[in-house]
């Protein structure tokens, strides 16, 4: 896929889900019940073990699956993982030197960053969008909103304790996507193998991401009289 077809996909999506579990073979059951209950993005943290032959085995075995790598600190770790098939690099913090590397390649990427300043270097250092980490414990959705209304133009991916509550509220936001851990793969439904749990919890925030945005169209219609 293209970089405009990834970004394409993450926009209409809306979900970043990230898989940070203990077990190679716990992140390949979780990223194939993630895809298999109909969200096609997912991003590999490096803190898995084995993360890199774990974005290798999937992007063989499962090819129209966008994989990704998360937590890529550096610009080796970086090129490892584009070496082992990732479509997208992201993390919980900017490296301008993996950012440039994405560019030259190609590459979706979007790093973390949390200030103005931090975000505003990252959006002219070329990323595709800024994931603002961790946005939950500076203020949640209303941090977002108070980005987005001087910085209208960034699209900013909400991540770092986004969960079924606060999810409609970081769309209504203004954030192009939201990036979910635990609370879309659960630990325990992950390591009891319980596929049914994780599908069930994909399409419930594939409802709320649809329904924050209906909602957010409708706030947006302008008013004649």
């Amino acid at each position: 896929m293209t970089n405009h077809e990834i970004r394409t996909c993450i926009d209409e999506i809306g979900i970043i889900p990230a898989v940070r579990v203990s077990t190679s073979g716990d992140a390949e059951f979780a990223a194939e019940a993630i895809y298999f209950a109909g969200i096609p993005i997912v991003e590999i943290t490096m803190t898995v073990p084995g993360a890199l032959e774990v974005i290798t085995h999937l992007v063989r075995h499962v090819p129209d699956m966008i994989v990704g790598a998360g937590s890529v600190l550096d610009t080796e770790t970086a090129r490892a993982c584009l070496d082992a098939g990732a479509r997208f690099l992201t993390s919980t913090g900017l490296d301008l030197d993996v950012v440039a590397l994405a560019r030259k390649q190609n590459v979706v990427c979007f790093p973390g960053a949390l200030t103005p300043t931090e975000i505003v270097t990252a959006w002219k250092a070329g990323a595709d969008y800024v994931k603002v980490f961790p946005c939950s414990q500076v203020g949640g959705d209303s941090y977002i909103r108070a980005l987005k209304a001087p910085l209208p133009q960034v699209p900013m991916i909400a991540a770092g304790g986004v969960n079924q509550m606060t999810a409609a509220n970081f769309i209504l936001a203004g954030a192009s996507a939201i990036g979910v851990g635990t609370e879309l793969v659960p630990r325990n439904a992950i390591q009891m193998r319980k596929r049914d749990r994780i599908v069930e919890l994909v399409h419930r925030f594939m409802r709320i991401v649809k329904n924050a945005r209906g909602l957010s169209a409708v706030e947006n219609v302008p008013t004649f009289r």
